[in-house]
């Protein structure tokens, strides 16, 4: 797993915490740092509710976690349970489908299941109503893909969706995570100098964050390369 994606596990798992139905809280700083007990979260939450908001967070962290097989059983599911649901359809499926696509069949056909959900990038899923969680989602998995199938300027144009609509992302992690994922998409294009811009800011927006995250461990050695 990817360094930037622990912050997003974790930052799923809190999401969790918020949803109806399910009274698990995360406590203390450890937990919220342990990808084990953010996992674990995922799948406690499960056992509360089966709510469509419930299982897609759980799908995405699972996802990014490794656990393909229950994950996959999720997405499943999901398909038979909402086949008219919008949010489902064009948010949640694809984005869970591309996440899998990711770990087991490379990048190039990766990014496909997403293009249905471009025409809906904008659109606030349910889970981020009350959650405040997955808003852009597709659009930051989408880059992902182009970035791992070597299209920069493709993935530029998907973390640049997220820096530009603040709004609708909030407090999720893929608001500063974006920055960083534009700077490797600019690094990928030669374009040194609004890299290393775009590595600046994600630095800025975490100076008061715990120093040793690894995401900004690995974030300080990639701009040291640009220099």
């Amino acid at each position: 797993m990817s360094n930037e994606s622990v912050s997003i596990v974790i930052f799923v798992c809190l999401a969790l915490s918020r949803l109806p139905l399910n009274p698990l809280w995360m406590v203390g700083e450890q937990r919220r740092r342990s990808l084990a007990a953010a996992t674990k979260c995922s799948v406690q939450a499960l056992e509360f509710s089966s709510g469509r908001d419930v299982e897609y967070a759980a799908a995405f962290a699972l996802s990014l976690s490794g656990d393909s097989a229950r994950a996959r059983a999720l997405v499943e599911d999901l398909d038979k349970r909402f086949p008219e649901d919008t949010s489902v359809r064009f948010d949640y499926l694809p984005t869970l489908r591309v996440l899998l696509a990711l770990k087991h069949n490379g990048a190039q056909k990766a990014v496909e299941p997403l293009q249905v959900a471009a025409a809906h990038d904008f659109a606030v899923p349910g889970l981020d109503f009350f959650a405040f969680f997955g808003g852009l989602y597709p659009a930051y998995v989408r880059g992902t893909a182009y970035l791992n199938r070597h299209q920069g300027q493709k993935a530029a144009e998907e973390f640049q969706k997220i820096i530009d609509h603040r709004g609708i992302v909030a407090a999720d992690p893929i608001g500063s995570l974006a920055h960083l994922q534009l700077g490797r998409a600019y690094t990928m294009q030669g374009d040194m100098a609004k890299a290393k811009s775009e590595y600046q800011e994600f630095f800025a927006l975490l100076k008061d964050a715990d120093p040793g995250i690894s995401a900004t461990k690995q974030a300080r050695e990639e701009y040291a390369d640009l220099q």
